[in-house]
């Protein structure tokens, strides 16, 4: 019994800190002790905009239109479509607008996933900056304006701007989550660095640029790896991007799952709590190492609290919040059935990945 009592509060404590008292000790500590970024909107340095696609023929055609009316100097930006070895007409398009828009190119790639395309377009490029989107996304005018003028600040290589998600129609509730994650994100950023990006809506100095493992992505990859080589990397939420969610909590379990399984990847092998400063560590710990264990965390407590429930009311209470939350989810209370969704693809991440590993590669998702 000892042992399954501590194996209980253990994983209470951990959803606990990690679900609340993390955020709201980060947002107490971002008040208290904020580390302001010396922003600075004159600074006009080149940018290389790659957006790296795969089989994009429904969207790719807007993305360019949307980037090519960006505020930002027109003679200060190239635009890279680098196409991992997209079967679609996404290469035709872009070289048809490339025919008319010398800001544009195509750079054809050799399937080889995401990053592997991202890395190719940097070698390939000359910007001083080097910003980054997804072909779904589309950008406010100033977006651009609002990255660069963060990474002015000498300490900052990396930034990533604030991700607006359009309402889903069937039920998603992607986009409530999302603003809890962007209030959680905006305190790291005031407290030093965040400890996670989006794909959507980033950008580097070229010279922090760093080359990770295929399976790895920028999202997660790049805030620790900015911290390892004494750098920042913060959010600004004025640089704005917007895109539609999955439409359904089930579809969007499905986007999670995959996300979930290079989440397991980096956690286990990227050597993401190596040489990091105490505070980024506990934040680290806190906020993607708990949350990516949520799953197994809830099959903790399930089982203890099942075996304890009849040796003490703390027990059944916890026991019957679960089944509360299990009942919801079955009554289809759509915040009930995101938590759920979410909270089981992360273990069902972790046994795929302990299987079969991750690709590289990836497909599109279904939110067009």
């Amino acid at each position: 019994m000892p042992v399954l009592r501590t194996l209980f509060w253990g994983s209470l404590g951990a959803l606990a800190w990690t679900h609340v008292g993390y955020p709201l000790a980060a947002g107490a500590l971002a008040r208290a002790r904020e580390r302001r970024v010396a922003r600075d909107p004159s600074w006009r340095p080149s940018v290389s905009v790659i957006v790296a696609a795969h089989n994009e023929e429904g969207v790719i055609e807007r993305r360019l239109e949307n980037l090519l009316a960006l505020d930002y100097p027109a003679d200060r930006v190239e635009i890279v479509v680098a196409s991992d070895a997209s079967s679609d007409e996404t290469n035709e398009l872009v070289e048809a607008v490339a025919a008319t828009e010398p800001r544009v190119r195509l750079l054809d790639c050799p399937r080889g996933g995401k990053v592997a395309a991202q890395d190719r377009a940097v070698r390939e490029t000359g910007g001083e900056v080097v910003a980054f989107s997804d072909a779904n996304a589309r950008w406010a005018p100033d977006a651009l304006d609002e990255l660069v003028a963060t990474l002015a600040d000498p300490e900052v290589g990396y930034v990533c701007g604030r991700l607006q998600l359009e309402d889903a129609e069937n039920g998603n509730r992607e986009g409530l989550y999302w603003r809890y994650e962007l209030w959680l994100r905006e305190r790291e950023s005031r407290l030093g660095s965040v400890t996670g990006g989006n794909g959507s809506i980033y950008a580097l100095r070229r010279d922090a640029y760093v080359e990770v493992d295929p399976r790895w992505g920028h999202d997660l990859a790049f805030p620790y790896r900015m911290v390892q080589d004494g750098r920042r990397a913060v959010y600004e939420p004025t640089a704005r991007a917007f895109e539609r969610p999955t439409p359904t909590n089930e579809t969007e379990y499905a986007r999670k799952v995959r996300m979930f399984e290079h989440c397991w990847e980096i956690t286990l092998r990227g050597s993401m709590l190596r040489r990091l400063p105490p505070g980024y560590f506990v934040a680290m710990l806190s906020h993607r190492v708990l949350r990516y264990g949520t799953g197994v965390l809830h099959l903790a407590l399930a089982a203890t609290s099942v075996v304890l429930a009849p040796t003490g009311w703390p027990y059944a209470v916890v026991l019957l919040g679960q089944l509360a939350l299990l009942a919801a989810f079955a009554a289809r209370v759509p915040i009930a059935r995101y938590y759920v969704y979410v909270t089981w693809a992360t273990a069902q991440a972790l046994a795929n990945y302990l299987r079969h590993g991750v690709p590289a590669a990836w497909d599109p998702a279904a939110t067009r």
